[in-house]
């Protein structure tokens, strides 16, 4: 089982090395508007990038039907990594592809569901350590039958801020 685990981490890490062409927004067959009200300053909330990240992943599968729970499967059909900036209300300023393996659908399916999470729980003041918004970097690993998982609720990052693993900057 901790095999597994391992190899599919290592698969993802290593399939997140080369750089995607950035996908602006969904297809046109999916219309996903993010809500025109504003959300509010945060006052309190997760105080580390990789707790936010949790945050987010958390409200991505609660917002989305395409997520399942069970166990991964031995071989997924793709990993699609997203880099997902959020402004200090939570708001995704920017939300495209880093990494896929060429499956458009399932990219479209990920990049639709941070979309229609949104917007987000406003990162704490620690987590955008000054800057206007924090970019992270978010994994979906999907099924054969096109529902996934977020890396962050399947492997919880280590609490210590690690910019190659989190793809946090400004």
């Amino acid at each position: 089982m901790m095999r597994r685990r391992i190899c599919i981490l290592s698969a993802v890490l290593i399939s997140a090395c080369a750089p995607q062409p950035r996908v602006a927004e969904p297809a046109s067959g999916l219309a996903v508007t993010p809500p025109q009200v504003a959300a509010p300053l945060p006052e309190h909330g997760p105080l580390l990038i990789n707790d936010y990240k949790r945050t987010v992943a958390s409200r991505i599968v609660a917002a989305n039907e395409e997520v399942f729970f069970e166990p991964l499967p031995e071989m997924l059909k793709s990993i699609v990594v997203l880099e997902i900036t959020v402004d200090r209300h939570g708001y995704p300023l920017d939300v495209h592809v880093i990494r896929s393996n060429g499956y458009l659908e399932l990219e479209q399916v990920a990049l639709a569901s941070v979309l229609r999470a949104a917007p987000f729980d406003g990162p704490q003041p620690g987590v955008l350590q000054g800057a206007a918004s924090v970019s992270f970097l978010e994994t979906f690993l999907f099924r054969g039958d096109g529902f996934y998982q977020v890396l962050s609720l399947v492997f919880p990052l280590q609490d210590s801020f690690s910019p190659s693993l989190a793809g946090a900057s400004n």
